[in-house]
């Protein structure tokens, strides 16, 4: 299981600064890959080809960039735009996003999301791919072909796309048609008993290699480790209320995003971890929540753990 770290959300005029500066710091440590999410801040592909050119060999990912308010081949001119910039280092993670944030706040309709990713995929994929798109689908129609250079060799011929996939018809479609998934509040539990054997079982049937499993999860090496739960319940409550996150903790039989997160001393922390390797995941990203001197020590062990992947 390979190691990554998520990347912060920095502000202000010197963000991109900051943001290379932690890129930087990720690759120095060890770290296989580090992730940038998409929210309401930095664009998360623009950012990462600004911030994330000359920073050696780890893999940067984007955590994810929400489709409806992109089409596929706008999308696919960016990534390729930017895996060019990275040289090859790009992992394109992409999702649906959520009924509040696609309808309320952007007012696209946010009607059988999963049959939009599947149209999207259509034109996404093709593109990535030095192909042309020809596609007419109910949510989604192209007839275009690009021609944006690519990384020289041994790049891959595309970025990696991998899906935020949880619920069963997106899981089925990130085994069939992608690289694999990016999942955030899923437990071990989840991942062992449900995530693991509906993507690798659709990867099968579909005659494609074995996907990657990508968890995001809270860290904290601490000696209080109800205290650090408990601020994770606190912090990241709206996780435990969106549906899709919901219907994970749910699984996991978990009241709330402290249910999940990754705390305790050094030994319980790695044993934590290292339980995520057997249920299938393919890379763990860390996303440090710590304060003070647990911090130091969060950073630590991952770099360990990094260190010995």
């Amino acid at each position: 299981m390979r190691i990554g770290i998520s990347l912060g959300d920095p502000s202000g005029s010197d963000a991109l600064s900051q943001l290379g500066d932690e890129i930087r710091r990720a690759a120095d440590d060890g770290f296989a890959s580090a992730w940038l999410l998409n929210i309401f801040g930095l664009d998360a592909l623009t950012a990462l080809a600004v911030a994330g050119r000359g920073t050696g060999g780890i893999e940067l990912g984007t955590a994810v960039v929400p489709t409806y308010p992109r089409h596929p081949a706008a999308l696919a001119q960016q990534a390729l735009t930017v895996a060019l910039a990275l040289e090859g280092r790009l992992a394109l993670g992409i999702g649906l996003s959520h009924k509040i944030v696609i309808e309320d706040m952007f007012g696209y309709s946010f009607d059988r999301p999963a049959r939009h990713m599947n149209e999207y995929l259509s034109v996404l994929l093709p593109l990535l791919s030095g192909e042309t798109a020809s596609f007419d689908g109910e949510t989604v129609r192209a007839h275009i072909g690009l021609s944006t250079p690519r990384p020289a060799p041994p790049a891959s011929a595309r970025p990696p796309v991998m899906l935020a996939a949880l619920a069963p018809r997106m899981l089925r479609l990130a085994g069939q048609r992608a690289d694999g998934t990016i999942l955030w509040m899923t437990g071990p539990a989840t991942v062992r008993d449900y995530i693991v054997p509906a993507i690798t079982a659709a990867a099968r049937e579909a005659g494609r290699p074995s996907p990657r499993v990508v968890c995001q999860l809270p860290v904290c090496v601490t000696d209080d480790a109800a205290a650090a739960r408990a601020a994770a319940n606190q912090a990241l409550a709206l996780y435990g209320q969106l549906p899709s996150y919901r219907a994970m903790l749910d699984r996991e039989g978990a009241d709330g995003p402290g249910d999940v997160t990754i705390a305790g001393p050094e030994d319980a922390v790695a044993a934590q971890i290292a339980a995520l390797a057997d249920a299938g995941v393919t890379d763990f990203v860390a996303v440090e929540f710590a304060q003070g001197a647990d911090l130091p020590r969060t950073r630590a062990l991952l770099k360990s753990l990094a260190a010995a992947g």
